[in-house]
């Protein structure tokens, strides 16, 4: 078991090493959006609930649900559940489009490095030239590969906000 741990490391040090240390970012972009996302899937299943039923019962209790005051208080209640929905949402979709602009940054970094080699050494060394030509492809493809995972996930989280901002707003009638 821990051998095949520490071959798993020596793995992903020799991608990083091959991919440079564009991919550090990359990795930590990917992380924060992921506890960003599993933070809102558990604020999903976990909080959420509570707090709508808390707002449902709040909104049963109350002996006027058919003036203007009371619709506004509906309405502020449905507000406040929204914004605690919404939470993160921006940013998580803006880690999602950051992945594959860290990756295109590894791009630049590596066709510096290829520029840099042919400028020193000329253009009849190609195994200097593979090192920077891996240091350019291999940061952009995980990028890539970061951004299709959060694409989905977070459209996901997207979709199941929408459902229960309506089904709040369902849950509290207005006559």
């Amino acid at each position: 078991m821990i051998l095949q741990l520490v071959e798993l490391w020596e793995s992903v040090q020799d991608f990083i090493h091959t991919g440079g240390n564009v991919l550090y970012v990359v990795a930590l972009v990917l992380f924060v959006m992921w506890v960003l996302m599993i933070e809102r899937f558990w604020f999903l299943k976990a909080e959420y609930p509570k707090l709508k039923k808390d707002i449902i019962a709040r909104w049963d209790a109350r002996a006027d649900t058919t003036s203007w005051y009371a619709h506004k208080i509906r309405d502020c209640w449905i507000s406040e559940a929204s914004d605690k929905l919404d939470q993160r949402m921006l940013l998580i979709k803006t880690l999602v489009a950051l992945c594959p602009l860290v990756g295109l940054l590894g791009t630049v970094t590596g066709m510096i490095a290829v520029f840099d080699i042919m400028a020193t050494q000329g253009t009849g060394n190609p195994r200097t030239m593979a090192t920077g030509i891996s240091m350019a492809t291999i940061p952009t493809m995980s990028g890539l590969v970061a951004a299709i995972s959060g694409v989905f996930f977070s459209a996901r989280l997207d979709v199941q906000v929408k459902r229960e901002k309506a089904s709040l707003a369902d849950s509290l009638p207005h006559h």
